[in-house]
């Protein structure tokens, strides 16, 4: 079988910060990587499920709002993927995940969707945390550009 696109990517050298992992079609997939890869801190599954309810209602109620298709965390807990239509520049895109973390950043009260009813894992959550991830990740992101956008090798 091909190696899927990002299991080619050189994990050894990847910082944080956003990149473009793969364009289908009119799907540009981003790269959102919050921790560094095998450096042994990685996201704790409750303030990753937070912070997966804050960004995707943020970007889902955004401006951009009908070219998002998908916002959600990895598997190995090093960051969070972004699924958004081409039409969706790539600067404009920076400017979604800097505004969704400063959204997090700054988030207070019940977090949305956070019932039974709404939520398979609702009583899993930590806010403290995820506003932690969402300061680190505005600090990455702050002067992020689209020639950033590219892994280094």
């Amino acid at each position: 079988m091909r190696k899927i696109a990002s299991f080619t990517v050189n994990h050894d050298v990847l910082e944080k910060g956003m990149y473009v992992s793969r364009i289908d079609g009119d799907v540009v997939t981003y790269d959102i990587r919050m921790k560094r890869p095998n450096g042994g801190d990685y996201l704790n599954m409750s303030a990753a499920h937070t912070l997966e309810h804050l960004l995707a209602t943020y970007a889902r109620n955004s401006r951009f709002s009908s070219d998002v298709l998908y916002v959600g965390p990895m598997g190995c807990r090093t960051g969070f993927y972004l699924l958004l239509r081409s039409t969706t520049s790539k600067g404009d895109a920076i400017k979604l995940v800097q505004e969704s973390m400063e959204f997090a950043f700054r988030f207070e009260g019940e977090i949305p969707g956070n019932t039974k009813r709404e939520c398979g894992n609702y009583l899993d959550h930590d806010l403290i945390g995820a506003r932690e991830v969402a300061a680190d990740m505005k600090e990455v992101l702050k002067n992020w550009q689209e020639q950033d956008l590219i892994y280094k090798e």
